[in-house]
């Protein structure tokens, strides 16, 4: 059974953490100094459960911005992320958002154009590893 639900950052924290870690400090190389910010008691975050298991992660701050969307490598491909991306932009829409935007690595970038976002300005590095930014307009 799928769950995506919001989850709190004090309580969830090891869970979050724990998918974050295998995918973007393990897998991706991504410094963890820099991958645990001071954004992280301010966002809005998300966590998706595969029959109760955590299996995937995301956020929302305030200001539309979109980001640490991770999905463990074996379920990639399930439409899981899609989902969860989903329920994120229904989430800032219900809040008011006019638009969502995120800081897309290139090499997903069909992903989210797939889920409606587009891409703006030119690439950038981040963390190491190319990205662009991508804006959504929630109707």
């Amino acid at each position: 059974m799928l769950e995506i639900r919001t989850a709190d950052w004090d309580s969830d924290r090891e869970h979050l953490r724990a998918i974050r870690d295998a995918v973007f400090i393990r897998e991706q190389g991504v410094d963890p100094a820099i991958e645990w910010d001071d954004q992280e008691d301010a966002a809005q975050h998300f966590l998706v459960l595969q029959d109760g298991v955590p299996v995937g992660t995301g956020r929302i701050l305030s200001a539309g911005k979109i980001g640490r969307m991770a999905i463990l490598p074996e379920l990639r491909g399930t439409g899981l992320g899609l989902r969860l991306l989903q329920s994120i932009c229904t989430f800032a829409r219900g809040n008011g958002l006019p638009k969502v935007y995120l800081h897309a690595q290139r090499h997903a970038e069909a992903f989210y154009r797939k889920a409606g976002f587009v891409p703006v300005g030119e690439e950038f590095e981040e963390a190491g590893i190319a990205h662009i930014r991508m804006e959504r307009t929630l109707a």
